[in-house]
């Protein structure tokens, strides 16, 4: 079967991952590499093939390409992606989607309006043990889920144009989106800025959902350990994922706490505690973005419906904005919109954006927009 024709936007950190990618999918034929850095350029597309180099978007849509792959700072997402769409190019684009629901939203209806595919790259939906995770969460094997508490912490990840939340929150509030399929009520949100007074280099965001369930996500970049751990409690077993661990990343814990069953034990809060096995299910090995690659080769080829679609994208902007307008008003919660489609596009439509500044990241004013670069 033919081979989709693809470019790639951006030499900076993520793109070189890409471009490799692509040039070894069996079902992408890597075209073109584009960067304003004719150094940068030289050095990474070389080194993949012989691509076409080039210095701009515009030289890039000339070339006779399927589609374009977007690994640029997210301030420029809204710009460039529109500029590919409206060219009658399908786009994956580096999470995350955009700079505010906002944009988020508009590159959502372009695409549906131009009947083109638009993915974003959350590779960690296409883990094998993220994949897996959803598999047991969703079977109700951990019984009624109670809360997840996630944390990703480091030391040395530090950036200056973005906060850690933007930085750091995309990865697990994907994988929660994903696993869960849930819309959340609320977010609040708490953090620090310490090396840099304007940009939080701590936060704890906590979302709300119904049925008493919590979300919880603490990121850092001033941990002394590297932590990457997401804990999916049940009544009556919990789940923990450990991307760290390279052998046993899921450990599943046959263990719960019940409130005695009369009345008099009731009364009395008697709770009794079980303790059971704990095993650790079989992960087939496989590269999370080569999947991603080749999901989005199979969508363009298809007309299929991308599992990170611009929609789960823009669900992922709601809640970075949300968790954004939380920390500038020191933890107060911000209630989202219900009864609107979990999409969130009348969210977007009628309430106002927090756009990524570039003095401070996130900040909810209407200066000109510059978030930065994420991983």
């Amino acid at each position: 079967m033919e081979r989709i024709k693809v470019g790639v936007i951006g030499c900076g950190y993520w793109g070189p991952n890409l471009i490799r990618n692509f040039s070894n999918c069996p079902k992408t034929e890597l075209i073109a590499v584009c960067d304003s850095d004719p150094d940068r350029l030289e050095s990474v597309g070389r080194s993949h093939g012989n691509p076409a180099l080039v210095g701009s978007v515009d030289a890039l849509l000339e070339l006779p390409l399927d589609a374009v792959a977007v690994a640029t700072p997210v301030w420029t997402h809204f710009p460039i992606v529109s500029q590919c769409l409206n060219a009658g190019k399908h786009v994956m684009v580096e999470k995350p989607l955009a700079g505010s629901a906002r944009e988020a939203a508009e590159l959502v209806e372009l695409a549906d309006g131009l009947g083109l595919t638009l993915m974003v790259d959350h590779t960690y939906l296409f883990n094998n043990a993220v994949r897996r995770i959803k598999e047991i969460v969703q079977s109700g094997e951990l019984g009624e889920l109670y809360y997840v508490d996630s944390i990703r912490i480091n030391l040395g990840a530090y950036e200056r144009d973005v906060n850690v939340v933007w930085d750091f929150a995309p990865h697990d509030l994907s994988i929660v989106d994903y696993v869960l399929e849930r819309e959340p009520r609320s977010v609040a949100a708490w953090g620090c800025a310490h090396a840099d007074s304007v940009v939080e280099d701590m936060a704890h965001v906590n979302v709300d959902y119904d049925d008493r369930l919590q979300a919880n996500f603490h990121v850092n970049w001033l941990s002394p350990v590297k932590i990457r751990q997401v804990i999916f409690a049940g009544s009556r077993k919990s789940l923990i994922f450990n991307e760290l661990d390279p052998n046993e990343p899921i450990k599943v814990y046959d263990r719960e706490i019940s409130l005695g069953s009369s009345l008099d034990e009731r009364r009395k809060l008697l709770i009794s505690f079980r303790a059971g096995d704990v095993r650790s299910p079989y992960i087939e090995p496989g590269e999370p973005l080569q999947g991603a690659v080749s999901h989005f080769a199979d969508c363009v080829r298809d007309g299929t419906t991308p599992i990170s679609d611009g929609l789960l994208g823009l669900r992922v902007v709601r809640l970075l904005e949300s968790a954004t307008r939380s920390l500038r008003a020191q933890g107060g919660r911000v209630v989202l919109s219900q009864g609107a489609s979990r999409n969130g596009l009348d969210h977007a439509r009628t309430n106002g954006s927090v756009e990524i500044q570039p003095d401070r990241p996130g900040r909810p004013t209407g200066e000109t927009r510059r978030p930065a670069r994420v991983h």
